[in-house]
């Protein structure tokens, strides 16, 4: 009993530790990125919905209407071709715009009308810039005359050769606009829009080509 109560069991076991598990803090990150993300859609829908407004109010009260080109005389005198790919040409026109607004006035910044037979451009104007206001009408009186150097591919020419026998071209007047809208003292920002006007011109002593007849113009998309 002596030597039980004398012998050694080694070292003492202590005690296991208790751990403690503090919470995250992911959850409420999580909640708030949530909030935020709800807070912005809402504004940006707010946004859209207060332009949405606007812009309807804007069309009810102003009512825009089309600006209308016509190109009401076209005279030609020379559209001639040469062996070497020059084209000899004399084409003057009235172009009559007319801006059918009671509110909305028209500053013309810049005008480029582009002459074109069968897409091969063969010379370009630039009218002089000029404001318009409410309902009127102003004109437009390109003239293109010179000779130019125009290739023409095998369906051009066979084009030229089928309207040189009937005295009536196919010629075709592109407009490329800038253009700013006027509201009583607010002006909107520069739009670049394009008009075409397809054209069938008879030449000049042609027998039996006729007359030219008015042409509407179309606003390119």
């Amino acid at each position: 009993m002596s030597q039980l109560n004398g012998a050694y069991y080694g070292p003492s076991i202590p005690p296991p530790k208790t751990s403690y598990h503090r919470p995250g803090r992911g959850g409420g990150l999580g909640c708030c990125c949530g909030c935020l993300f709800s807070l912005i859609f809402k504004l940006i829908l707010t946004v859209i919905i207060i332009i949405g407004i606007a812009v309807f109010l804007f069309w009810l009260i102003v009512r825009p209407n089309v600006v209308k080109f016509h190109v009401t005389e076209a005279t030609l005198t020379q559209f001639n071709y040469t062996p070497n790919n020059t084209l000899h040409y004399d084409l003057a026109l009235n172009i009559t715009v007319r801006n059918p607004n009671k509110r909305l006035g028209i500053y013309y910044d810049r005008i480029e009308a582009r002459a074109m037979f069968h897409d091969a451009r063969f010379d370009s104007q630039f009218p002089e810039p000029f404001y318009q206001g409410h309902k009127s009408t102003n004109v437009l009186n390109p003239v293109f005359k010179g000779q130019q150097l125009v290739p023409l591919n095998a369906d051009q020419s066979a084009e030229l050769k089928k309207e040189n026998a009937t005295g009536v071209y196919e010629i075709d007047v592109k407009m490329y606009l800038r253009v700013r809208f006027k509201l009583g003292v607010f002006k909107t920002k520069t739009l670049k829009p394009k008009v075409s006007c397809d054209l069938r011109v008879p030449l000049k002593g042609s027998a039996g080509a006729g007359v030219f007849q008015t042409t509407k113009c179309d606003w390119d998309r």
